[in-house]
């Protein structure tokens, strides 16, 4: 049996998506490796993480990017900027 991870959902009241661990665990890396060294628009974002893992994931790269993009927002681990374009980067702790 497939193991699963429950997202979160930024927004209050909205509930996130129960997703493959595995699937998440290369989405979220993936993520968190283009925002490393700069900020990027979602579709930057997306087609950075599509360059990643490009040949190693099936499904589509950029419905898991949205999920995983909210969910390291809930989580604090991301974050939008207030610009325009609207930017993502990710959180310094």
């Amino acid at each position: 049996m497939e193991e699963k991870v429950q997202t979160k959902h930024p927004e209050r009241g909205k509930r996130g998506l129960r997703i493959c661990k595995e699937k998440y665990d290369l989405i979220r890396s993936s993520i968190i490796e283009c925002l490393k060294n700069k900020d990027l628009s979602y579709s930057d974002l997306s087609k950075c993480v599509g360059e990643v893992l490009k040949g190693r994931f099936k499904g589509s790269i950029e419905w898991y990017v949205e999920v995983l993009k909210l969910d390291l927002e809930a989580r604090k681990i991301m974050e939008r900027t207030n610009t325009k374009p609207q930017l993502y980067r990710l959180i310094e702790k």
